[in-house]
């Protein structure tokens, strides 16, 4: 197999994990997205073409990246969400990965975040409305993150078909 073919076809598996990454986050999100790309301009063998692609494509990575902890991060200042019941989501979303495989992540975050605003706020109702805001932020974190990534992978079947073709 051509060493060019073997990067593009490493690059396609790497950014396929990137993207799904994004969405699920037990599996590497953005940052292998950006290390994959790089990857691809050095080892590709499209040259300028592949920096060009590693650029616009980083950008996109980084303003999905960007984009979602602000989103998320202001959407959780506005509540008054405090970072502990976040973490708490995220250790009880991993108890519960191992617990109840395919929805237990989501479950065990669900579940911390309610029992953590449950335990500030002394009130069940509160607690569920503090959760649910929580969950509406992140999800819109993860939504925006993951478009930006879709972009960063179409900008790169772009410049793959291209230098292929013009090979």
């Amino acid at each position: 197999m051509d060493p060019s073919m073997l990067a593009a076809v490493l690059c396609g598996l790497a950014l396929a994990v990137s993207v799904a990454g994004t969405v699920i986050p037990v599996l590497p999100g953005s940052v292998l997205g950006l290390v994959a790309l790089l990857g691809w301009a050095l080892f590709g063998g499209a040259g300028w073409g592949g920096w060009l692609v590693f650029g616009v494509g980083g950008v996109l990575f980084g303003a999905g990246m960007g984009a979602s902890a602000i989103l998320t991060g202001r959407r959780l200042r506005q509540r008054e969400i405090p970072n502990r019941s976040v973490l708490a989501g995220a250790v009880l979303a991993v108890v519960g990965m191992f617990l109840i495989p395919v929805v237990g992540l989501i479950l065990g975050f669900a579940a911390g975040l309610l029992l953590s605003e449950w335990r500030r706020t002394r009130h069940l109702r509160g607690a569920a409305s503090s959760a649910l805001a929580a969950l509406k932020a992140t999800g819109l974190g993860i939504l925006v993150e993951f478009g930006f990534a879709c972009a960063a992978v179409t900008v790169w079947v772009v410049g793959m078909w291209t230098h292929f073709a013009v090979r």
